[in-house]
């Protein structure tokens, strides 16, 4: 029953944080950016007040889709945000300009992410039938679950991984927005509020793949006693 009570737990968690990020980004998406550019236009002008010119800024499909994307060295920007004026467009813009900033400044715990990606998508894409498994076959063959714990342990350190990673983007694009004159005042508020909740979707992630992984510790061990 523990685990199911770890998952009830986050998933509550995950939904208050979701429903509050959307509601302050539905709050600062009515707020214009001082200045009034859109948001295509603030991560051109960032990308290229820190000389960088080989990242395209494009427009995907999506709500909350924008991403950077280091393979093809592109800023994607979902259609509210590319096309935005406001406060939480620019904060967005701002925040995956800051991704591509890292990359091409090679930041430490960008590299390391990135490195972890292949075994991540292998792993968190069966990590659940091996630990499903691992638990009915543990008295027979502990050496299963012990696979999954690994898998899951690989899973969560990328999830932990990513928090430096997304709370220094946020840094550059909160700092690089003041500097520029783009936000002051009110308008640096916001935005900061608004990356603060983006931030804490990834806080509350890291935190119940945590508790997942030393719930099946805890079963391994018990195990073995």
């Amino acid at each position: 029953m523990s685990i199911y009570l770890i998952m009830i737990i986050f998933f509550v968690l995950s939904f208050m944080v979701s429903m509050q990020l959307k509601a302050k980004f539905a709050r600062y998406s009515r707020i214009m950016l001082p200045r009034g550019l859109s948001g295509k236009e603030v991560a051109e002008l960032m990308l290229h007040n820190h000389g960088i010119y080989d990242v395209r800024v494009t427009s995907v499909p999506g709500e909350l889709t924008d991403h950077y994307n280091p393979v093809n060295k592109t800023v994607n920007l979902s259609p509210d945000v590319y096309h935005g004026r406001s406060i939480a467009a620019a904060a967005v813009a701002a925040h995956e300009c800051g991704h591509a900033i890292q990359h091409a400044q090679s930041y430490a715990f960008l590299q390391m992410r990135s490195a972890l990606v292949p075994i991540v998508s292998v792993a968190s894409r069966w990590v659940q039938w091996v630990l499903l498994a691992g638990i009915i076959l543990l008295q027979s063959m502990p050496s299963i679950l012990l696979i999954g714990v690994a898998m899951l342990g690989i899973t969560t350190l990328f999830s932990f991984i990513t928090l430096p990673v997304e709370m220094d983007a946020s840094r550059r694009a909160l700092a690089w927005l003041n500097s520029s004159g783009l936000t002051f005042g009110d308008s640096s508020i916001y935005a900061r509020d608004a990356l603060k909740w983006a931030a804490l979707t990834y806080v509350v992630a890291a935190l119940g793949s945590l508790a997942t992984l030393l719930y099946y510790i805890g079963l391994l061990n018990s195990n073995d006693d």
